[in-house]
């Protein structure tokens, strides 16, 4: 088992493999596991933490506590482009000089990001929303920073730029380990799971170690909503994909799994099927409201989540209607609902 040290946020896992827990400023998650992984080059980072002074500074004392330092780094791995993993490799880079690795397909969200004007963004969330059956009063704010050319006010909306490619199914390039790659995506379109392909320092039986990120998480599920480039017209099943992925993890059947949150925990073939299941009654409970034909925005108002709708900000909104259109997709690739012909704005409804 890690050993912990409570003062510093750190935690020993054995084998070359520690974990510093980085705060993520208001936020119930809370914190990103952090983990600090030895190689004959040097010290390499599983993800960096959310770009925030107080996650920086937490960082840095946890790497002191591991017996390294910020500048001893190597090498950045980042499981996926969100602000909580990939927030502080800037910081990182220039304090360093560490390379910075990521997947392909959230490195071309990052520059995304980084190149689209915030009124193309504001435009855009504003058509979708709309044509998502959004009421007025919620896409109006959104028109009026566009018409405003208000910039953009939300983290990570700079990230840093890879220098390398992480390639699924590759052995990655560090001197004395055994790290691949596994595209997992759903949470993102180009979320990664690093396996560890060495034995277990505990003995523990199973197959290696396994950098889960967020795909798998030991008791909560991870967002699974949409993420598009304005102009690509591509209709993706994110959902469709990250059930893909999650049967991928649980073939592969690590001894244990090393999460971005909560913490690390064993059987990951059980956790996987949990996560399938939950998946599966979501899809049925959907079908049920589907019977009564929906817009995205409608079924997200009558889904279940962890607060009622009148209680959820506004960019959760956003979010939640996002994952409505995720699960949407699902249903009509599997053939167990349908777009109602001639709706405007689209409504869907269960195939009886």
């Amino acid at each position: 088992m890690a050993k912990a040290t409570e003062a510093t946020q750190v935690s020993d896992h054995g084998g070359g493999v520690q974990s510093i827990r980085v705060p993520i400023p208001d936020n119930p998650l809370g914190y990103t596991l952090i983990y600090v992984l030895d190689t004959d080059a040097g010290p390499v980072l599983v993800d960096t933490g959310w770009d925030d002074p107080t996650s920086w500074d937490t960082l840095a004392a946890g790497l002191t506590a591991c017996g390294t330092s910020v500048t001893d780094l190597t090498g950045v791995l980042i499981t996926h482009h969100h602000p909580d993993h990939h927030g502080l490799s800037a910081k990182v880079r220039e304090a360093s000089g560490a390379w910075i690795a990521m997947h392909e397909a959230d490195a071309a969200v990052v520059r995304r990001t980084r190149e689209n004007a915030p009124a193309r963004w504001y435009a855009y969330m504003a058509a979708k929303l709309t044509a998502a059956g959004a009421p007025d009063e919620h896409v109006a704010p959104l028109l009026a920073a566009r018409d405003a050319g208000r910039p953009r006010r939300l983290p990570g909306l700079d990230p840093a730029l890879p220098d390398r490619t992480i390639t699924p199914g590759d052995l990655l390039d560090l001197p004395g380990r055994r790290l691949r790659a596994i595209w997992t995506p759903g949470h993102t379109p180009g979320h990664v799971c690093l396996h560890l392909e060495e034995d277990h320092p505990a003995r523990l039986a199973g197959n290696g170690r396994l950098f889960s990120g967020d795909h798998v998480l030991p008791g909560i599920t991870p967002h699974i909503g949409l993420y598009e480039d304005p102009d690509d017209a591509t209709v993706t099943d994110p959902l469709g994909d990250y059930l893909d992925s999650l049967e991928r993890v649980g073939r592969l059947a690590p001894a244990e799994v090393l999460p971005a949150h909560q913490h690390p925990f064993t059987d990951a073939p059980a956790r996987v099927q949990e996560l399938l299941d939950h998946h599966e009654s979501r899809l049925t409970d959907l079908l049920g409201l589907l019977a009564t034909p929906l817009t995205p925005w409608q079924l997200a108002e009558r889904m279940e989540w962890n607060r009622p709708w009148a209680d959820i900000p506004y960019g959760s909104r956003n979010i939640a209607v996002s994952e409505a259109e995720a699960h949407l997709r699902r249903l009509v690739k599997s053939g167990r609902a349908e777009a109602v012909t001639g709706s405007d704005p689209v409504t869907y409804a269960a195939v009886s």
